[in-house]
């Protein structure tokens, strides 16, 4: 055996692989081998997991979404149906009040076709308290200004006058107005002092 072939057969595979001779260190680099593959496993897995309980949550909010949204639609309809229900049950009261006007209405034309006069004024006045006497019970006010301001919130100016009232005074009412509560519900026709001259 030569002295070439001792040192060849003399070096490790890590000085042969070097190149220069000298003995190359075994790789031990963390990020290498086994270690990687640790890393590397748990971080898709963490992220899967983290990707699944967002997308749970998701779900549960667009449930929970869904259901208020179900629960407000069914709310909103049963609050049209009561408020029909409040207004039908309004309308019949008043109707039940109005049959009475009516009945005397009818007894009055009856008196005017046998030609009784005094029935017939007995009627139409007694038509007109009953009348009275419902709106007075369901909060409606007269509203008759003479004498009063002009008030065009209240009042509805047919024309003016000269007179010898302050100009703006109501001198004459042509029709009463009539409110419910403070809300007018149709405004007295009257007519105004103008300037004297």
């Amino acid at each position: 055996m030569t002295d070439e072939q001792h040192t060849t057969a003399g070096t490790s595979p890590e000085a042969e692989a070097s190149g220069d001779g000298t003995p190359r260190e075994p790789d031990t680099d963390p990020t290498d081998g086994a270690a990687t593959t640790d890393l590397t496993a748990d971080g898709p897995a963490s992220e899967e997991s983290a990707l699944e309980e967002a997308l749970s949550e998701r779900d549960d909010y667009l449930d929970q979404l869904r259901r208020l949204s179900a629960e407000f639609a069914n709310y909103k309809k049963r609050m049209a149906r009561e408020q029909v229900a409040i207004t039908e049950r309004a309308t019949e009261r008043l109707v039940k009040e109005l049959l009475p006007v009516h009945d005397d209405l009818e007894r009055a034309l009856e008196a005017f076709a046998a030609h009784d006069e005094a029935q017939v004024a007995k009627g139409v006045e007694l038509v007109h308290r009953s009348l009275r006497s419902i709106l007075e019970r369901e909060g409606v006010v007269a509203i008759e200004p003479d004498g009063e301001a002009f008030d065009p919130h209240r009042h509805e100016a047919l024309l003016s006058q000269p007179s010898d009232e302050p100009e703006g005074t109501v001198i004459q009412v042509v029709q009463k107005g009539f409110q419910l509560g403070d809300r007018v519900v149709r405004p007295a026709r009257v007519v105004v002092a103008g300037p004297k001259s």
